[in-house]
């Protein structure tokens, strides 16, 4: 049985407009703060069970940004949000499906947002 490889940042770089990664397979994609801090999937965020969204999208301010970034482990990053949230940690499976460049979100299914 063959084991599923999550491919790894090679870099992550936060600028005034976006958190930009570029990943081991060279795909390059750009996480506009807002949309990544909006998928932030804590207990807080999204309560501990059963996972429903919690987190209201008007209490996220317009102008939030990455501030900082931590790798976690092999698996995953958590990022220091201006909003003051930090709790978040976002597997980077989680994060490449959330690509929003057009050649990933073509190949997602189309559905009622999260």
């Amino acid at each position: 049985m063959s084991e599923k490889r999550t491919i790894e940042p090679r870099n992550v770089l936060i600028t005034p407009e976006a958190v930009s990664i570029e990943w081991g397979d060279g795909h390059k994609s750009a996480y506009p703060h807002r949309y990544l801090r909006l998928r932030c999937r804590c207990a807080g965020c999204i309560g501990e069970w059963p996972r429903r969204q919690s987190l209201d999208p008007t209490t996220v301010p317009e102008d939030v940004q990455a501030l900082d970034y931590l790798i976690v482990g092999r698996y995953a990053v958590q990022f220091l949000w201006s909003d003051g949230h930090s709790t978040g940690i976002y597997p980077y499976e989680v994060v490449r499906e959330a690509c929003p460049c057009p050649t990933c979100a073509s190949k997602r299914p189309q559905g009622p947002p999260e």
